[in-house]
Formats: structure tokens, C-alpha cells, sequence
């Protein structure tokens, strides 16, 4: 008895119909396979600086991103934030957008926070948080925050609280 592996192609699958449906599929040609996406959003957090010396110490991160979603002005952009940011972002999000559950930040650490390790954590963190919240449907057409948040170098919390 043979093993067939659940990624291998099958003549009854590939085709249009699937157990007698006609359920539409169709073989992709190079063009499709490999075209730019109908729609994308490409959110990395990236190259975290630490800065000032003692209790001024702090580190941001540089957020770039790239899409051709319309709610976005910019389609290529790249801002530094700190973490104070995120969380004033977070807390304006939960304001402006009470139909939508806003995931949690990555938590705050108070040892050893300038620590590679625990950079580079948070820096992961807020990468998965910034995903999950510029890919909500919602909040690309609903919240007046995010594009400014993730694309306007000039963004400054205190003109949204």
C-alpha cells in the first residue's frame, strides 16, 4: 500500500470540478502566480536604537511599510516610534474603535530592559501587534490613527488624546 502525501496534486483536485461540483478552480498561470496581490500590506518593525544614558535611556523602533490598500496615503513609508508610542497609539485605538478587540501590546519589562534579548522580544512583540491591527478591515477604513501612526514622521500622541 502506497502513501500518498497530503501536498501532492491529484488529477481529481486540480481540475474544475470536485466529486462531480463544479466549484470553479482554475490552473494559475506564471502571470497570476507571481503578479503583485490584489491588495497588500507589508508591516515590518525593524532596527531598534537605543538612545540617551541613565534614567533618559529609551529605545525606538523603525516601522516600514508597504501597500496599495487606498486607506493608506503613502505606498512606501518608513517612522521611528518608542514604545511610549505604541502604547498611546493602543489607548487611542481602544477610544476610536470600540466595535474592534485592540490585541495587547507586548508587556513593559523593568530589568535588564536594554538587553538584546529583551529588544529584540519587544521588538517581535510590536511587529505581531502592528500586523494584527493595520491588517483589520475595520480599522484600515474606520480609524483616522492608524495611517498617521504607521506612515507621519511628524506623528505626535498629544494631538490625539
Amino acid at each position: 500500500m502506497s502513501t500518498v502525501s497530503p501536498f501532492a496534486r491529484s488529477a481529481s483536485l486540480s481540475g474544475p470540478s470536485f466529486d462531480g461540483l463544479n466549484l470553479g478552480y482554475h490552473e494559475q498561470s506564471i502571470e497570476e502566480m507571481y503578479s503583485v496581490p490584489e491588495s497588500f500590506l507589508e508591516i515590518e518593525v525593524t532596527n531598534p536604537q537605543t538612545h540617551g544614558f541613565g534614567r533618559k535611556m529609551y529605545t525606538d523602533y523603525e516601522i516600514i511599510t508597504k501597500t496599495n490598500i487606498p486607506a493608506f496615503k503613502l505606498r512606501h513609508s518608513v517612522v521611528r516610534r518608542r514604545y511610549s508610542d505604541f502604547e498611546a497609539f493602543r489607548d487611542i485605538l481602544e477610544r476610536e474603535s470600540t466595535r474592534v478587540n485592540i490585541p495587547p501590546l507586548p508587556g513593559k519589562v523593568f530589568t535588564n530592559r536594554f538587553s538584546d534579548e529583551v529588544i529584540e522580544a519587544r521588538r517581535e512583540g510590536l511587529e505581531r501587534f502592528l500586523t494584527i491591527v493595520a491588517g483589520h478591515p475595520l480599522l484600515q477604513t474606520g480609524s483616522k490613527v492608524l495611517c498617521a501612526f504607521l506612515q507621519d514622521p511628524a506623528w505626535d500622541k498629544s494631538q490625539w488624546l
